[in-house]
């Protein structure tokens, strides 16, 4: 898979990165696919970053993950809204 990264931002109020990746690939990256990429792209554990959105275009075999990485567990936890399991 041939990653990109269109956009990184810097946020200093969240203390997070925002970034968009574009993702080369013949089927849609599932969860754990997205979170691997992001992971080896950016160093950081799979609890420092929170995958926003996988984005696909219909007969296009690139896709977009919007993500947040956070500098550590704790912040990220602070900020990111709470899921009902």
């Amino acid at each position: 898979m041939k990653t990109e990264i269109i956009n990184e931002k810097n946020n200093p109020l969240f203390n997070r990165k925002e970034i968009i990746l574009e993702v080369e690939s013949e089927i849609t990256p599932s969860h754990v696919e997205a979170e691997k990429i992001v992971s080896e792209k950016f160093k950081a554990p799979s609890e420092t970053f929170k995958i926003k959105k996988i984005q696909g275009n219909f007969g296009s075999k690139t896709f977009r993950i919007n993500a947040n990485v956070y500098s550590s567990k704790e912040e990220k936890e602070g900020i990111e809204p709470k899921v009902k399991l």
